[in-house]
């Protein structure tokens, strides 16, 4: 088959081009740390009561400005509710579902995840600025999806 010299031209930029796409991305993902979540940690949504560290949802301290927060997602309620921590804080959420999908996002931040039972997810998000966050499902989830909400306050 014979090819034009403008066409040897396009073909080689082109396949260049997703070359160096292919390679960018390899070293965000590698060395930067920033691969979408694995979703490799497995848990029961039958038994995520009696499954630690569901067992016991709520926030602890592990650092100086930084916090663990346990979280589980259910009908139309995240538990524990109302979150707080200190400007500057570095916070690192452990989330399951107990029923169905549901997302997690914090709205004024790039925070967003997506939440399927019988799945372990692990996000981590650093908070410099004070204010009220809202915390919203963005997934449906039933019925009463718009009322599934709460707020993380930094002070």
């Amino acid at each position: 088959m014979k090819m034009h010299l403008d066409e040897k031209i396009w073909l080689s930029i082109s396949f260049g081009i997703i070359v160096i796409f292919m390679l960018i991305t390899g070293y965000q993902a590698f060395s930067l740390d920033m691969a979408p979540p694995s979703n490799k940690e497995l848990i029961d949504p039958q038994k995520v009561d009696q499954t630690a560290p569901f067992d016991k949802p709520g926030i602890t301290k592990v650092g100086e400005k930084e916090y663990n927060v346990v979280m589980t997602l259910q009908v139309f309620s995240f538990n524990p509710g109302n979150i707080e921590v200190p400007a500057g804080s570095t916070v690192h959420f452990t989330l399951t579902s107990k029923d169905v999908v549901h997302g997690f996002e914090v709205a004024g931040t790039n925070l967003n995840a997506m939440v399927p039972p019988g799945h372990i997810q692990k996000i981590t998000q650093k908070f410099d600025k004070p204010g009220k966050y809202l915390v919203l499902c963005n997934e449906y989830c039933g019925a009463g999806h718009q009322m599934m909400s709460t707020t993380i306050t930094v002070k």
